[in-house]
């Protein structure tokens, strides 16, 4: 399948999803069923629904089968944190195991196994959207088969790491005895209980997770690599030290995502590679050929700071920029109609999604859901529809489908002082798209907590000497502007704070 330019991710959960799903049954007129939908009883409807909304790609978290001990794990967890549901008729029930603990790369049995799986990719297919599916690469869940097989191919501990770090280390009967092996972790955080830590040092892992990518390969278009930061080589080199050393042999030699994603796509020429991926290490993943990296840094400048950061971010590299995944939500982040006031979230969602790159939607994000699902869940609270976000995001993402902002040429705009000791145009973000065939637009933000003013010259062909007109597609409002004017000294902008335009640019 095709990727088109500037695409648009919908991000599902699955288990929440299909059992949600399942609950809606009886109101169509049939019977009750217990448990999820599996993925081959999805309904067309709500692909069709998903394909009507714009979006190109799928991203189905949390498919992969999961083990008992991931569960267990899980449970205890939730068992200590139960405010954390939001479920007032919680039971234990709820609780699965984290999608991050994959026992097995096949579909999870209770979503109908490998076979369901390939009958939504081709539903999802007949639709135009590409399947993005998880690759979890720094770890395996307690009870992969690999643990008993190949203990070798994780970081090994010794009994006294066992007994100073009982949170960090444990002891496993495998086909070779008794084993120590270190649980996944980011160097930044308490280890991950529920996983075993893989060794990237070790040639004979490195194979076995490119066949198992592969393996991936076969059953979607595409794959959102979980943390994948951690396992570049001065990192894991960082985080584990003299434990990574195999016990026997030569550690493995040069990037193992660009062996990974060249024998990937020897074979799948079109295989689409989404990393996570934070601390700065973006620029550097995609030059070893991930497709798309998370850009945290805009999503944190979003909530934290103001124009100023967001415009010094953004005058990155271009090639970066085209190569960014733009969110304000995902399953890992807090609700975006949680985390931002409405005006705030209307203007980040304008400012985030009119970016260039991979554009990031979070399923229930755009009915204002506020309550974060803890990966463990199985179901979620119900809530109302935010209908003023609602209809926000509809007009939003009509928009997004026009071909200037989707094939054009992006170019961010410098905002300037609207008149001497103004020091509010700092709050500013423009950026314009432009298109031989299709136009322009112009996207005005003002991304700060006070009304604001500037000039902002637009750097547009074919508008000296004539009158131009600026249509805002997010409301009814219509600009009539000499063309000269906005070229020097520039556009004139008086927005009120957390305001937003997207101006199409017509003549008049």
């Amino acid at each position: 399948m095709t990727i088109p330019a500037n695409p648009l991710l919908y991000e599902i959960n699955t288990r929440v999803w299909l059992g949600e799903l399942a609950q809606e049954r009886p109101r169509r007129g049939r019977q009750a069923k217990s448990g999820p939908l599996s993925l081959a009883q999805v309904p067309p409807a709500a692909v069709k629904r998903i394909a009507g909304l714009g979006f190109d790609l799928v991203w189905m978290m949390g498919v992969w089968q999961t083990g008992a001990l991931g569960e267990q794990q899980a449970r205890e967890f939730v068992a200590a944190h139960p405010e954390i549901t939001g479920l007032a008729d919680f039971t234990p029930d709820d609780v699965g195991g984290s999608p991050y603990a994959v026992q097995e790369y096949k579909a999870h049995s209770a979503f109908g196994g490998p076979t369901a799986l390939a009958a939504l990719r081709e539903q999802l297919a007949k639709q135009r959207i590409g399947l993005l599916l998880d690759f979890v690469p720094n770890h395996t869940a307690l009870d992969h088969p690999w643990v008993s097989r190949h203990p070798e191919f994780y970081v090994q501990g010794t009994e006294e790491d066992l007994e100073n770090d009982k949170h960090s280390f444990f002891a496993v009967e495998t086909a070779h005895g008794r084993r120590i092996l270190a649980h996944g972790r980011d160097p930044y955080f308490p280890a991950w209980r529920d996983t075993a830590q893989l060794n990237y040092q070790h040639p004979g892992l490195r194979a076995a997770m490119i066949q198992t990518l592969l393996e991936i390969a076969e059953q979607c278009d595409g794959v959102r690599c979980d943390m994948a930061m951690l396992d570049l080589q001065d990192v894991f080199a960082r985080t584990w030290g003299e434990r990574a050393q195999p016990g026997e042999g030569k550690p493995a030699e040069g990037e193992f995502w660009a062996e990974a994603i060249d024998a990937v796509r020897g074979k799948y020429p079109r295989f689409l590679f989404l990393a996570e991926a934070y601390w700065g290490l973006e620029p550097r993943l995609q030059a070893l050929g991930f497709d798309y990296t998370y850009d945290k840094t805009l999503y944190d400048h979003l909530v934290h700071h103001g124009g100023r950061e967001i415009r010094d971010h953004l005058r990155a590299d271009p090639e970066v920029q085209m190569r960014s995944a733009r969110f304000l939500e995902n399953h890992d982040e807090p609700r975006a109609a949680r985390q931002f006031p409405l005006d705030k979230h209307r203007a980040a969602a304008v400012l985030t999604y009119t970016l260039p790159g991979m554009r990031l939607f979070h399923e229930g994000q755009l009915e204002g859901r506020t309550h974060h699902v803890p990966m463990q869940l199985r179901r979620r609270p119900a809530e109302p529809v935010n209908e003023e976000l609602q209809k926000f995001y509809g007009s939003l993402l009509r928009e997004l489908r026009d071909p200037a902002l989707r094939q054009g040429h992006w170019k961010l705009l410098e905002p300037r002082p609207a008149w001497e000791g103004n020091p509010t145009w700092e709050q500013f973000v423009v950026h314009r798209w432009a298109h031989p065939e299709h136009g322009a637009h112009v996207v005005a933000v003002n991304y700060g907590p006070a009304q604001a003013q500037c000039h902002v010259p637009l750097q547009l062909h074919r508008i000296g000497g004539r009158k131009i007109l600026l249509r805002d597609k997010l409301s009814d409002a219509v600009y009539e502007r000499d063309g000269d004017s906005l070229i020097a000294p520039g556009l004139f902008l008086d927005m009120a704070p957390y305001q937003a335009h997207l101006f199409e640019v017509g003549r008049a």
